[in-house]
């Protein structure tokens, strides 16, 4: 779907307050967008996660494209979102990393939010890094030269 005439709006949705950390690394790396939701959930226990759900949805117009991160595949946030799901203009990815998110909140949105999504989750898994295993590695490379 090219989104050319409304907005892509971003829902990062979290099991406790992952998600205001994830908004406030964004706000250092890319500036503070307008087009970002969050909802923090069972921080509040008069808050309830349908309500918070809906009333970022409620916020998605027709022509808009809402991207949702989720934290867990399965957990109880992606499960209450995945009823959304089957909205054409609705993407849920679950166990998002940073760079994932900064990836696809930066993209041109003239390209297809799945072309986006699939690129960035791809590009997301080389981030995910066991440093000490190349810093091994490279020091066993400089020592047999």
């Amino acid at each position: 779907m090219e989104n050319t005439e409304g907005t892509r709006k971003f829902l990062i949705a979290t099991h406790g307050r992952l998600a205001g950390g994830v908004k406030s690394s964004l706000d250092i790396i890319t500036g503070a967008m307008d087009s970002i939701f969050l909802i923090e959930a069972y921080v509040d226990e008069n808050r309830s996660i349908e309500d918070d759900i809906k009333a970022v949805v409620d916020q998605v117009g027709d022509n808009d494209e809402l991207i949702v991160f989720s934290d867990i595949m399965g957990g109880s946030v992606t499960n209450q979102i995945l009823q959304y799901a089957r909205q054409s203009n609705v993407h849920v990815v679950s166990g998002f990393n940073l760079p994932l998110v900064i990836e696809i909140v930066l993209a041109d949105t003239d390209t297809p939010a799945q072309e986006v999504i699939a690129e960035a989750i791809e590009n997301a898994k080389q981030q995910m890094v066991y440093v000490n295993q190349l810093l091994a590695a490279q020091t066993q490379e400089e020592d047999n030269d």
